[in-house]
């Protein structure tokens, strides 16, 4: 569950409105053939480059457990289980064959994913693509918290709860009534540290992973080798149809904007925000950011999080220019001067504590994080907004999603999309 801090949500008197006609160019019926002889031009070029997010503990998809999902073999493809990162490094290799370029693909770690992602990709010799797959590790690190009672009680008595018998609420009133008690004993907003060193930290938030580029040198390496890179692509390692689509990426260099997200369909169970004007300004907002929840259902649009990035315009925003990559200090002192723009939020997590003998029990955590789509709020950073297939743009955040996912033809859409 997600959980806004009272200054970073929106004041109950922000008008919150759905989308308008014209606020969104929807996909691919108002593109046009220029778009997708552009894009077509620029992937010939070797002027993009893909960035997935792969830094996150995935605790939605295991429960509480930390794991690394970019390498969990979820689904078979071409005759055997494949991981997320293999799916998102297949369609690379078709782009290559199709364009006759091998995309740039960057995968962002984090303490938690970096040195098993790393191992994997030497196991499997990169999947082929070695001269094209680079690593870039994370450079931000959080420790969890302990939770504040009254954050735990505007969960459980203010966020939605599904009703259950009166034995089982009796049950639930009861464990939430010792989390309560265990949150007081251990120090409400503490430092979190009764568990495993990996189970403590956390990741800050996807909001940092263009910062890493930065930060870590990855990006300054890439342009050395590739100095004609103009265009990311970035999406979430669960975001598995998001390929480099020729008439997406013409489209977006056509509009000139320093940013286009990619937005679906939204149906009942996508939770999180959305598109919406926010006092009549057009910008992707959080589900945590609302006052009023009633608010996110009345949006059209879901995030997908999937976006096109011109990294130039990017660069200009955070008051750099490609030659001052090479200066450690400038960057750090860049990307802290721009991070102070942007809120953060309060997120509560479950964490699991095993106490051996098969004995183990889960907790509510705080953290803290940033969220890239934050980045549409910012004036002067001109952000576009694409409303594309849900085939395109839906995310696997729960194991329980996968049955639905292959029925609908999702699972046969990713395989057309790669190369094995």
């Amino acid at each position: 569950g997600h959980i806004g801090l009272a200054r970073n949500r929106l004041p109950a008197s922000a008008r919150v409105e759905n989308v308008r006609p014209g606020d969104v160019t929807l996909a691919p019926s108002q593109l046009s053939d220029e778009d997708r002889e552009t894009g077509e031009v620029a992937l010939r070029a070797g002027e993009v480059a893909v960035v997935t997010l792969a830094a996150g503990a995935a605790s939605r998809w295991t429960g509480g457990a930390g794991v690394v999902k970019a390498l969990h073999p979820f689904c078979k493809f071409g005759g055997r289980h494949r991981t997320f990162l293999e799916v998102h490094l297949a369609r690379s290799r078709k782009t290559a064959a199709d364009f006759g370029a091998a995309p740039a693909h960057l995968v962002t770690t984090s303490y938690l994913t970096h040195d098993p992602i790393h191992s994997v990709l030497e196991q499997e010799n990169f999947y082929g693509l070695r001269d094209s797959v680079r690593l870039s590790r994370g450079r931000s690190i959080g420790l969890r918290l302990v939770p504040m009672k009254r954050d735990l009680r505007f969960q459980w008595e203010e966020m939605p709860q599904q009703r259950l018998d009166e034995r089982q609420e009796k049950v639930r009133s009861s464990l939430r009534h010792a989390l309560l008690g265990w949150a007081e004993s251990a120090g409400e907003g503490g430092d979190y540290r009764d568990n495993l060193p990996l189970q403590c930290l956390h990741p800050v938030g996807h909001w940092y992973e263009i910062p890493n580029l930065l930060l870590n040198g990855t990006l300054h390496r890439l342009l050395q080798e590739r100095p004609q890179l103009r265009t990311l692509l970035l999406h979430n390692i669960d975001t598995l149809g998001a390929s480099l689509d020729p008439s997406l990426l013409g489209f977006h260099r056509r509009s000139g904007a320093a940013l286009t997200f990619e937005v679906i369909p939204r149906r009942l169970e996508d939770r999180g925000g959305g598109l919406a004007r926010v006092n009549d300004q057009l910008r992707l907002v959080e589900g945590l950011a609302l006052a009023r929840e009633e608010d996110e259902f009345r949006l059209t649009y879901y995030n997908s999080l999937t976006n096109w990035i011109d990294l130039d315009r990017l660069l200009t925003a955070f008051g750099l220019t490609r030659s001052d990559l090479a200066d450690p200090a400038r960057v750090a002192a860049a990307v802290r001067d721009f991070s102070h723009r942007l809120p953060s939020y309060i997120t509560l997590k479950d964490v699991k504590k095993r106490w051996g003998h098969g004995q183990e029990d889960v907790f509510p955590v705080a953290q803290f994080e940033k969220i890239w789509g934050d980045m549409t709020a910012l004036p002067g950073l001109q952000s576009n907004f694409l409303a594309v297939p849900r085939l395109r743009g839906q995310q696997l955040k729960e194991q329980a999603q996968l049955d639905s996912w292959l029925r609908d033809g999702s699972g046969d859409y990713v395989e057309s999309l790669c190369a094995w």
